[in-house]
C-alpha cells in the first residue's frame, strides 16, 4: 500500500472511531418537538429608567433562571439570545399557562432586618414577617421588609487584592437613609448573633444574608448609600450575586412573543415514524446503488453507515439538539450523500471505456481525481443553505442548518476517504482483477449507452427549453397571485393548537362551534383521522383553555398536542428574514458560481434557482399548503440540491472546453449534458427513495416537508439542465456569440474529425 493510501486509511480509522467513542459517550439532546415540553421566547422591553439592552436582558436571565429552578423541571434551558430574547425551554411541562405565569412576573427584591432564628411557628408570625432558609440552609425569622429593590441603585462584582476582601460584591441605594437605619439596628446586636444579619430576598428566596461588620457603630449604620457584601465568594458567584441584586432591583418587563408546547405522544411518534423512514428509504437506496454498481456499490453503503455514524457523533460532539426538522434532513442527508459516490463511480465507468487496457485500480483513481471538483463546489453550494438557515432561521429550522452542514462535511468524509479505501483495496485483489465485471465499473450502464447510441441533440435550440420554463413559471406565478400564500403561523403572528381527539370530527361543525364559543375567525383544519388543528389570532391562555373545552366537547374528548404561539412582532421578523436569506442564498450563489465559473454560468444557475423557487411557491399555493418555517428549510435545501445539478454540468462543460477551446458553447454544453445525465438519474433515484419513505411513512409532521422537497427535486433537476444550461448559451450568444456555433443534426461517422464530439462513452469496447 502506498503512503498516500496508508495516510487516508488511518485517518478514517482514527475518524471512524472517535465517532464510535463519541456516539456510544454523549447522547444527542433532543429537541422538545421530539420529547414533548414547552418553550417559550421572552423579549425584554425598555422602561422610563433602563434601556433593555444586553447586560439588562442577562439580569433578566438570572432572575428567571432561579424561576425555571423554583418549577422543578429535569434539564431545563434558558438562553440568551440576540440583546433581547430569552428562550426557555422545560421539557415535560405541558401547561403553558404555569410556565408563563412564573416566568412573567415582575421581579421583587426586598432587604429584610433578621430577628432571630427561625424556630417559631410561621402561620402566628405578625403580617409582613415570614421564616426562609438562608444560603446554607438556617432557618432566619425575618421582619418587615425595610428596602425594596427599587431603592437599589446598581450591584458589581469587584474584586480587591490589597485588601484580603477578594471578590465582593458593591450595592449602592438610591437613597443611603434606609440603609443606614437598617445596619444601625443590626449593630446594636453582638457579633455571630443572628440579629447582626441584614437579609436580601429575591421571588421568595434569600440570596444573601450578610452581618454588619464589628466597625459599624450602633444606630450609625452604614451611610453613604454604598455597601460591601464580602465572604468567600468566588468570582462567578459574585457576579451572579451582583446580577441578582441589580436584576431585581431595576427589572425590565418581559412580553411573551412566542411559545410553543408539544405533546409526548406527537414527539414518539415523530420519531417512530422517522426511523421507519430511514429503514425503507435507506434499504431502497441500498439495495438499488448494489444493483447498479455491484461491489462498488456495496462498499459505498458501508461508507454510507460509517456517514450515519459521523453524523451522529457530530451532533453530539456539538452539544447540538435534533429537532424534527434536524431528523427530517439527517434522513434526506442519507440520500444526498449517494451523490458524491455516484459522481466517483460515473467517471470512472468513463475512464475505464476509455482506456485501450483497462484497470479497476486506474480507472477508480482517475475518477477520484476527475470527481473532485465537482464534489467540492456542490457541497460548499449546500453548506452555503446551511450556514443561511443558522444564521437567520430560528427554532426548529435553526437545528435543521446545524443537521444539514455536519451531514454535508460527513458525507465528503464518507465519499472521498472512506469509500476510496474500502475501494482501492478492493480493487487491488487478484479475484477482484480477474473478474472486472464484479467491480460494476466495467459496464458504462444502461442509460449510458442508450445515450450513446441515440445522441439526442438537446441544445440545438435552446430557447425552447426556455419557452417552456417560462410557461410553468407563468402557471405557477399565477398561483401566489390568484390563491395567495397560506402563511403559517410563524409568519403571520398568532396561534396554533393541535389536538387528537376521541372520535372523527368534521371541520365544519367544529369551526361553527368556535364560533359560537366567541371565536368566530378561527381556522380549523383535519389533521390525521382524528386531529384537529385550529388556527386564531393571539389568544390568551385562559382564551386558550376555552378554545380546549369547546374542541374535547364537539370531539368526545380532546387532547392537546402541540401549542403554538407567535407574537406579530416576531411574525414580521421571521417573515422578512426568511426573504433575506432567500435573497442571500441566490446572491451568495452567483458570486460563488461566478468566481468558479463564468459569469453567464453563474447568472443561468441563480436564474434556475429563482426559477425553482418561484415554480415550488407556486404549487404550494395551488395546493393551500402552508408557507412555514419547515417549509422554508425544504425551499434552501432545494436551492442547495437544484445548484449541485448545474455544477455537475458546468464542470464537465469548463473540463471539455480546456480540451477544444475553440469549441462552440451549444455543441459541448450538449455534450455535458450526456454525459452527466447517468449520474443526475441515479443520484435522483436515491434520493426519492428517501423522501418518499419520510412522505408515506413519516407521518403528517413530514409529509408536506418531504413533498416541497420531492417537488422540489424535480423542478431543481430539469433547470439546471434545461434552463440555466440554455440560458447560458443564450446569455453567450447576446455577449458576442462566438461560441454559440450550430449543433450538429446527427453524430459524427465513426473515424470522423467529430469523433471527440460524443459522448466519451462513444469509443467504449464491449
Amino acid at each position: 500500500m502506498k503512503r498516500p493510501a496508508r495516510i487516508r486509511a488511518l485517518f478514517a480509522l482514527a475518524v471512524i472511531a472517535v465517532s464510535v467513542f463519541v456516539a456510544v459517550t454523549v447522547p444527542v439532546r433532543l429537541g422538545l418537538d421530539l420529547r414533548g415540553g414547552t418553550q417559550i421566547v421572552l423579549e425584554t422591553r425598555s422602561t422610563e429608567t433602563l434601556e433593555a439592552d444586553a447586560e439588562a436582558t442577562d439580569r433578566t436571565l438570572e432572575v428567571l433562571r432561579g424561576r425555571v429552578d423554583a418549577l422543578g423541571v429535569a434539564e431545563p434551558s434558558i438562553v440568551r439570545s440576540g440583546d433581547q430574547r430569552i428562550i426557555v425551554e422545560l421539557p415535560g411541562v405541558q401547561d403553558p399557562r404555569k410556565a408563563a405565569d412564573v416566568l412573567g412576573r415582575t421581579a421583587q427584591l426586598s432587604v429584610h432586618p433578621v430577628k432571630g432564628p427561625g424556630t417559631g411557628d410561621a402561620a402566628k408570625l405578625p403580617q409582613g414577617e415570614r421564616v426562609l432558609p438562608d444560603e446554607s440552609g438556617e432557618r432566619l425569622h425575618l421582619g418587615k421588609a425595610a428596602l425594596s429593590g427599587q431603592d437599589v441603585k446598581s450591584a458589581e462584582s469587584r474584586f480587591d487584592p490589597q485588601s484580603g476582601a477578594g471578590w465582593h460584591v458593591t450595592v449602592d441605594f438610591e437613597d443611603g437613609k434606609g440603609w443606614a437605619r437598617l445596619t444601625g439596628e443590626a449593630a446594636c446586636h453582638p457579633a455571630g448573633d443572628p440579629q447582626r444579619r441584614v437579609a436580601i430576598v429575591l421571588d421568595g428566596k434569600i440570596i444573601s444574608s450578610p452581618q454588619v461588620d464589628p466597625s459599624v457603630a450602633c444606630g450609625a449604620g452604614i451611610t453613604g448609600g454604598s455597601t460591601q457584601i464580602t465572604g468567600s465568594f468566588t468570582s462567578d458567584e459574585a457576579k451572579e450575586l451582583a446580577l441578582l441584586v441589580h436584576g431585581g432591583a431595576l427589572p425590565v418587563p418581559v412580553e411573551t412573543v412566542e411559545q410553543r408546547t408539544v405533546g409526548p405522544t406527537l414527539g414518539a411518534e415523530a420519531i417512530r415514524a422517522s426511523a421507519w423512514a430511514a429503514v425503507v428509504g435507506t434499504s431502497l437506496t441500498a439495495l438499488f446503488v448494489i444493483v447498479v454498481y455491484r461491489l462498488m456499490g456495496l462498499l459505498a453503503i458501508v461508507a454510507l453507515l460509517c456517514y450515519g455514524l459521523i453524523s451522529y457523533a457530530g451532533l453530539a460532539a456539538l452539544g447540538a439538539t435534533l429537532t424534527l426538522p434536524g431528523l427530517a434532513g439527517f434522513v434526506l442527508a442519507i440520500g444526498m450523500a449517494v451523490d458524491a459516490n455516484v459522481l466517483v463511480f460515473e467517471r470512472a465507468r468513463e475512464e475505464y471505456a476509455k482506456r485501450n487496457r483497462p484497470s479497476g485500480r486506474s480507472a477508480l483513481t482517475a475518477g477520484f481525481k476527475g470527481a473532485f471538483s465537482a464534489i467540492a463546489d456542490s457541497n460548499v453550494t449546500t453548506l452555503i443553505a446551511a450556514a443561511l438557515l443558522f444564521v437567520l432561521a430560528s427554532g426548529p429550522v435553526k437545528g435543521f442548518g446545524v443537521t444539514l452542514g455536519i451531514g454535508v462535511l460527513a458525507s465528503m468524509i464518507s465519499a472521498l476517504v472512506i469509500t476510496r479505501v474500502l475501494a482501492e483495496f478492493a480493487v487491488a485483489r487478484r479475484w477482484v482483477h480477474r473478474r472486472p465485471a464484479v467491480t460494476g465499473l466495467a459496464s458504462v450502464g444502461r442509460v449510458r449507452a442508450y445515450l450513446t447510441r441515440r445522441d439526442p441533440q438537446l441544445m440545438r435550440r435552446p430557447h425552447r427549453w426556455l419557452a417552456v420554463s417560462a410557461v410553468v413559471l407563468a402557471v405557477a406565478a399565477a398561483g401566489i397571485v390568484v390563491r395567495g400564500l397560506n402563511f403559517g403561523v410563524e409568519f403571520t403572528g398568532g396561534r396554533l393548537i393541535e389536538y387528537s381527539t376521541e372520535q372523527t370530527v368534521d371541520p365544519d361543525r367544529a369551526r361553527a362551534a368556535l364560533a359560537d364559543a366567541g371565536f368566530p375567525q378561527a381556522v380549523v383544519q383535519s389533521s390525521g383521522d382524528h386531529g384537529l388543528t385550529v388556527r386564531t389570532e393571539e389568544l390568551t391562555n385562559e382564551e386558550a383553555v376555552k378554545v380546549a373545552e369547546t374542541v374535547a366537547e364537539v370531539g368526545g374528548g380532546a387532547e392537546k398536542v402541540r401549542d403554538e404561539l407567535i407574537g406579530p412582532s416576531l411574525g414580521d421578523e421571521l417573515r422578512r428574514n426568511a426573504l433575506i436569506a432567500l435573497g442571500l442564498a441566490l446572491v451568495a450563489q452567483l458570486l460563488y458560481l461566478a468566481v468558479r465559473f463564468r459569469w453567464m454560468f453563474g447568472t443561468g444557475a441563480v436564474a434556475a434557482l429563482a426559477h425553482d423557487v418561484v415554480i415550488l411557491t407556486g404549487i404550494f399555493a395551488w395546493l393551500g399548503k402552508p408557507v412555514d418555517g419547515v417549509f422554508l428549510a425544504a425551499l434552501l435545501t432545494v436551492i442547495g440540491y437544484s445548484v449541485n445539478d448545474s455544477v455537475v454540468v458546468f464542470d464537465r462543460i469548463r473540463e471539455l472546453w480546456r480540451k477544444d477551446a475553440k469549441a462552440p458553447l451549444a455543441r459541448v454544453t450538449n455534450q455535458a449534458i450526456l454525459q452527466t445525465v447517468p449520474r443526475t438519474v441515479n443520484t435522483g433515484i436515491g434520493v426519492i427513495f428517501i423522501l418518499a419513505a419520510l412522505a408515506l411513512l413519516g407521518g403528517d409532521s413530514l409529509t408536506d416537508f418531504a413533498l416541497a422537497l420531492l417537488i422540489g427535486m424535480v423542478v431543481g433537476t430539469y433547470s439546471s439542465v434545461l434552463t440555466a444550461s440554455p440560458l447560458a448559451i443564450e446569455l453567450d450568444a447576446r455577449a458576442g456569440g462566438r461560441r454559440r456555433g450550430p449543433v450538429p443534426s446527427r453524430r459524427p461517422a465513426p473515424g470522423s474529425g467529430g469523433r471527440e464530439e460524443r459522448p466519451v462513452t462513444s469509443g467504449r469496447r464491449s
